[in-house]
């Protein structure tokens, strides 16, 4: 059974060995967009024509395209609430969204899950990699395409693309001496190809671009802060 979109943007962000969320990352957004992602890639979900200038398009959902996926049905169920930003999507698709998540790569024995405490009071949960291959496959395919210039297959690109949002697809590939500059510049290039047909790739826009924007909105609201 092929992994989520979602899932793999988890196990990529997750430390193997800590099994701990590595960086700075706004993990709700971005997971809640890899789900959006994944539904506008298989036909679920769309934009909205705008009505007027100074509307904002709408996500809505497709007529009988309810996924079979309990974590996407469960998704598409909200979307079909009523017609919404991809903002404001991103971010109810995300909430508890990396808990469960989780829990299904242990099902699969790629993660194990761990219960602590910090300081020997505060609960915590903790996922280490226990069987490393579906991620090495997946790094693989991001490699070949962000640093020896193969072109994606829709999902893997449809991953650069939201690894671009939040500044991460050059730390998740191995740079064989080229710079993350240039891993950047050719994640951004991919991100914004036609790898997909145009009503799918306006949804995954709208996607990655919700994403982006939390995550600017995140770091300017800590910064603010401090």
């Amino acid at each position: 059974m092929e992994t989520l979109i979602s899932e793999d943007l988890l196990l990529l962000v997750l430390d193997d060995t800590k099994g701990a969320v590595t960086g700075t990352i706004n993990l709700p957004a971005a997971l809640g967009g890899a789900v959006l992602t994944e539904l506008a890639l298989i036909g679920a979900v769309e934009v909205q024509e705008k009505a007027g200038m100074w509307s904002t398009a709408k996500v809505r959902t497709v007529a009988d395209a309810r996924p079979e996926d309990p974590t996407l049905a469960a998704a598409y169920d909200v979307v079909a609430e009523r017609p919404r930003t991809a903002q404001d999507l991103v971010t109810r698709l995300g909430k508890n969204r990396r808990d469960e998540l989780a829990d299904r790569l242990v099902a699969r024995g790629i993660l194990a899950r761990q219960d602590t405490k910090v300081l020997g009071l505060f609960p915590t949960k903790r996922w280490p990699t226990v069987e490393p291959g579906h991620e090495r496959a997946v790094r693989y395919r991001l490699t070949a395409a962000l640093v020896q210039g193969v072109e994606p297959d829709e999902r893997t690109a449809a991953l650069i693309a939201l690894l671009s949002a939040v500044d991460r697809a050059h730390k998740v590939v191995d740079h064989d001496g080229v710079p993350a500059k240039v891993v950047r510049k050719r994640a951004k290039e991919i991100s914004e190809g036609a790898w997909a047909a145009k009503a799918v790739k306006d949804a995954i826009s709208a996607a990655t671009a919700a994403v982006a924007a939390v995550a600017v909105a995140g770091a300017v609201a800590a910064s603010s802060a401090s």
